[in-house]
């Protein structure tokens, strides 16, 4: 997709960050392309997306982020849904086509957590090729 082209052209440094959200469904084929991206990221590459984008302060979830490209590619040092450590998602992160996702399984208890129309349906579409079952 666009976005992961987009991201690949910041060259943030692998080992630092992750994409979350809906984009590892979306490498991994089991949803179309993401209307936009999720990144966790710590050190060397969070210091990199704050001089490439624009920080603001989400209230409802208690973050800072970064924004770039009006709000595409949106990065994070945490997760306002739900209680993960970023560090090991980051750390366990799987590489497709030269960038890192994280693991499915973390996506998906995610989208339980937040149980929107759409997690559903991303929950279903997992279900579908028997991913669910692992969660």
């Amino acid at each position: 997709s666009d976005l992961f082209r987009r991201l690949m052209e910041l060259n943030l440094p692998v080992g630092d960050f992750a994409v979350f959200g809906s984009g590892p469904l979306a490498a991994h084929g089991i949803i179309g392309a993401p209307g936009d991206l999720d990144v966790l990221c710590r050190g060397a590459a969070w210091s990199a997306a704050q001089t490439a984008g624009e920080s603001r302060y989400l209230p409802g979830y208690g973050v800072n982020v970064v924004d770039i490209d009006d709000g595409l590619l949106t990065f994070g040092t945490a997760w306002g849904i739900g209680e993960f450590d970023i560090d090991m998602l980051i750390d366990t992160a799987e590489i497709i086509d030269g960038l890192p996702f994280v693991r499915l399984e973390h996506v998906i208890a995610y989208k339980k957590i937040r149980d929107s129309e759409k997690d559903r349906a991303h929950i279903a579409a997992c279900a579908a090729r028997g991913i669910v079952s692992a969660v």
